[in-house]
């Protein structure tokens, strides 16, 4: 590996960390603590970013409060509530019962954070 190709690769490594820590640090502590959440649990069947359809549940980004204790601890949708995929393959998860404020914060914020992070052109 040239010194050229390392200097490289270091910069494209360094942008992606900042990068991260730049979004995390925008996001108010409650959230943070959200995402730590959700990376942990949610990650399995929702896409790394909430924004995006995962590869079995939809993009969560933006959701209810009420839908989130509604599907994370009832496996069940708030009355009303139209799903945006038919699925019932979503567990309950009763052991996040205290974690549903945080995670409603992080997915409330994930969106601005993104759109934040952006670049102007």
């Amino acid at each position: 590996m040239t010194c050229r190709t390392r200097s490289t690769l270091l910069l494209a490594v360094l942008a992606c960390v900042s990068t991260a820590c730049s979004s995390s640090a925008e996001l108010s502590p409650l959230a943070q603590q959200g995402q730590r959440v959700y990376q942990n649990v949610c990650i399995a069947c929702h896409n790394g970013d909430p924004t995006q359809d995962g590869s079995a549940g939809p993009a969560i980004a933006g959701s209810s409060r009420e839908l989130i204790e509604a599907r994370v601890l009832h496996g069940a949708y708030p009355p009303g509530y139209t799903p945006k995929r038919q699925s019932n393959a979503m567990p309950r998860f009763e052991y996040l019962s205290d974690q549903i404020d945080a995670l409603a914060a992080y997915l409330a914020e994930v969106p601005r954070a993104k759109t934040a992070g952006a670049p102007t052109g």
